[in-house]
């Protein structure tokens, strides 16, 4: 069995939190001052999370939510102004920004998103490669690139026409435009919007549920939804009769059946 390497120190001023509770890690981005706008440390931090959460059996989901009024602003230009060579700005972006998305592409827990408030640029990206995003009310999107005269940097260019098409991708990567909550929705970015006091419980309400449920079968309907992008349908009918085939031996399978039969809640045990 895989065990976490141990916590790393953790402060109240750490640029990332970690917590684990009913088998949900909660990580939350800790620069609310700069509305959590992402640093080396940030992104070191939240990369090592995800990495935490995949190697602990305890974790089952992981929800990921930003501190005080913004979810994320994007790079912190401070940081960022004092990259100036061609080479080290890509070094930035391949070592260090997309070490969340490297990290979250083997990720096969559910990874839920709670978008507290504005996530702007890279910080839309990232809200992006959540699996299900739940938004605050008053909370707003924006593939800001285009009004500092750069382009999508962090996967957007990738995600959005999947999300929502191609059509209106470019249309919110031309513009750049503000999307509210309620419009995101809309849109299919975001599965539902909260007033943004009740949203973090809502989005751990969605997490803890996933996290009860058989382990198992809960990673592998996230693999097969992934592979799927790039299988025929021949191709993913054969291997989903093989995933099925192994998951029907599970002791989780069994118990699943035992406790319809017995009019009971299942208890799985990731076996």
């Amino acid at each position: 069995m895989t065990h976490p390497s141990p916590a790393p120190a953790q402060t109240p001023d750490s640029p990332t939190l970690y917590e684990v509770r009913e088998g949900v890690a909660v990580l939350t981005l800790n620069r609310p001052h700069r509305r959590n706008a992402f640093t080396r440390a940030m992104l070191a931090g939240w990369a090592e999370g995800i990495a935490r959460a995949a190697a602990d059996p305890e974790v089952r989901a992981l929800l990921v939510t930003g501190a005080g009024k913004g979810f994320c602003a994007g790079v912190d230009l401070d940081e960022f102004s004092q990259v100036t060579s061609s080479l080290d700005r890509r070094a930035y972006l391949a070592d260090d920004v997309h070490a969340v998305a490297r990290a979250l592409e083997g990720f096969e827990k559910p990874y839920i998103a709670a978008i507290n408030g504005d996530a702007i640029g890279a910080g839309m990206d990232m809200a992006l490669m959540a699996d299900i995003r739940l938004i605050g009310e008053t909370a707003r999107l924006s593939q800001g690139y285009v009004r500092v005269g750069l382009v999508p940097g962090d996967g957007g260019a990738h995600m959005l026409p999947r999300i929502v098409g191609e059509q209106r991708a470019l249309e919110l990567m031309w513009t750049g435009r503000m999307v509210p909550g309620p419009e995101a929705v809309e849109l299919g970015i975001a599965l539902e919007a909260h007033p943004t006091e009740e949203l973090f419980e809502a989005a751990f309400a969605l997490a803890a549920r996933l996290a009860a449920g058989p382990p198992a079968a809960i990673r592998t309907i996230k693999r097969l939804t992934r592979l799927a992008r790039s299988q025929s349908l021949t191709e993913h009918l054969v291997h989903a009769a093989a995933e099925q085939a192994v998951i029907q031996t599970t002791e989780d399978s069994a118990e699943a059946q035992a406790a319809f039969r017995e009019k009971r809640t299942p208890v799985y045990r990731g076996r």
